[in-house]
């Protein structure tokens, strides 16, 4: 277990690191409102957890370990937005299509009043 635990947390701190320097290099090359650098983070994290599935499905990828690394370790720590996409993929993939609208409307509905009212709660609980 420790060394799945290692080998996932080495992971993510790489996709964490690398996140945090394309959101430095999108502050010095594109100055906007606009939030560029988190759509590149959360495309490009999609893009590559779809190429290890991809490789997964096609047997070129059956080392388990370098999986977890790669989609919960790195592409965790670099956005979990492609975790949710590839999850969404999945259940798309076996017809369980009213699923997938759940988990749209869920995760950005309760994603966007959680992050709200965390928000509010500074303010209720005075801190």
């Amino acid at each position: 277990m420790w060394r799945i635990l290692l080998l996932v947390g080495s992971g993510g701190f790489l996709g964490t690191i690398t996140r945090y320097l394309c959101g430095e290099v999108f502050k010095k090359i594109i100055v906007h409102a606009f939030p560029f650098a988190t759509l590149f983070v959360n495309i490009m994290g999609c893009l590559i957890i779809g190429i290890i599935f991809g490789l997964m499905e096609k047997g070129k990828l059956l080392d388990n370990d370098l999986r977890l690394f790669l989609t919960t370790g790195f592409c965790g720590g670099f956005t979990t937005f492609s975790a949710f996409s590839i999850e969404n993929i999945i259940m798309l993939r076996n017809g369980e299509f009213s699923y997938v609208f759940a988990y749209l409307a869920a995760s950005i509905l309760l994603g966007f009043t959680a992050t709200y009212l965390g928000m509010l709660s500074v303010n209720w609980f005075k801190i």
